[in-house]
């Protein structure tokens, strides 16, 4: 009995031996291939190199691989063509190889599985398009599958735009469907957004289409350009910005109302803060706004004209156009923003110039006048505009 536990235990060490030399073997020739670029690692500078491996499992897959390691390592073909190959959110690395297998860019789909398994590179293939070539390699095609390729497409946004304005230009310019993304802002229901916390429930996304240029995946949808809109006008607004409003005693939708009309108002830089101040003055003594754009935005689309924003508007139709965003018969602020403000006119509605102003009047190159009393302004009227 004795003489047979001694020979099942110098078995045992046998086998230890063995799996020591093993294991340093495939060390060695891990160390070797590394140094002569064969073996199964993507190429130098991928998103992820071969590696030493760990464990009994990963032992087994390594040994499978590097006795594939020509399959790998060789294309199936000398074509240089370029060929597209989509990936969808996903997808396995097993349905992708599957594919690139009927394609005749690799011979066994199995293998690529096992390949990419090894690498790390099953966890990171990315959704999207891709060109790839029938004289590339798998270890190449691995490799390219780390990183898709998304055509993109640029659209500038004006500010001081109202959403139809915005609309037409994504329908001209082929960036989307314009009717699309107008039925979709004025529904206002498709986005969730911290910036909308305070929005009238039922209300539009005018005022928060911030104005920029923006990149967009084609094709594109309207809510990757609001989100886009959102998003950008967060990152520009100043970290207290709901104290300033605050202290308005406006509610940031509020504020965009108002900043909306200093948009439409103003041409001047400098004036920007000080006609924000003459419409807060206005609204904290109880007064009719009476701002032009309002009148405008209620009036719509112009067709003898071909535009948005009607110019002049005559004082019979101040008191004839019925709408609640007409600030000539309805007092306070109107619903809601009559476009989309740039950042400038914002922190204007955030930080208004403190004056006693309550009118202003337009002469020459679009500057202003300013007054603190309906006297005084009326002199301003007769005097720069001849009435």
């Amino acid at each position: 009995m004795s003489i047979i536990r001694y020979i099942l235990k110098f078995i045992v060490f046998l086998l230890g031996l063995a799996a020591i030399a093993l294991i340093v073997g495939v060390g060695a020739i891990f160390v070797r291939n590394n140094a002569t670029g064969a073996g199964i690692t993507v190429a130098e500078g991928g998103p992820s190199v071969g590696h030493a491996p760990q464990g009994a499992e990963e032992l087994a897959i390594y040994m499978f691989l590097q006795a594939r390691a020509d399959e790998i390592n060789a294309a199936l073909s000398d074509d240089p063509a370029d060929l597209a190959f989509t990936i969808e959110p996903g997808e396995s690395a097993l349905s992708v190889g599957k594919r690139l297998q009927e394609m005749g860019l690799i011979a066994d789909a199995q293998l690529f599985r096992q390949f990419m398994r090894y690498n790390n590179l099953d966890v990171s293939i990315e959704a999207g398009d891709y060109t790839l070539r029938g004289n590339m390699n798998m270890k190449e095609i691995g490799q390219a599958l780390q990183k898709a390729k998304f055509e993109e497409v640029v659209v500038t946004i004006p500010e001081g735009w109202r959403a139809e304005q915005i609309a037409e230009m994504l329908t001209a310019e082929e960036i989307m469907d314009g009717s699309e993304f107008l039925a979709m802002v004025r529904e206002g229901a498709a986005v969730e957004h911290n910036l909308l916390f305070d929005r009238p429930a039922g209300r539009s996304y005018e005022g928060y289409l911030f104005p920029d240029t923006y990149r967009l995946p084609v094709p594109a949808r309207p809510e990757d350009l609001v989100v886009r809109m959102l998003d950008n006008l967060a990152a520009k607004l100043p970290a207290n910005t709901f104290e300033l409003a605050g202290r308005q005693n406006l509610t940031f939708y509020q504020i965009l109302t108002v900043a909306s009309i200093v948009e439409r108002e103003a041409v001047i830089a400098e004036e920007r803060p000080i006609i924000a101040g003459v419409y807060l003055n206005r609204l904290a003594q109880g007064m009719y706004l009476q701002a032009d754009p309002t009148v405008q935005y209620a009036m719509g689309y112009q067709p003898e004209a071909d535009q948005w924003w009607k110019t002049p508007v005559t004082l019979d139709e101040y008191s004839s156009v019925n709408s609640p965003y007409n600030t000539y018969l309805n007092p306070g602020l109107p619903p809601g923003p009559i476009a989309n403000p740039g950042i400038d006119s914002i922190i204007a509605a955030l930080e208004p110039a403190e004056t006693n102003y309550l009118f202003f009047v337009a002469y020459g190159d679009g500057a202003h006048i300013f007054a603190e009393t309906y006297e005084e302004h009326q002199k301003n009227v007769a005097a720069y505009q001849g009435q």
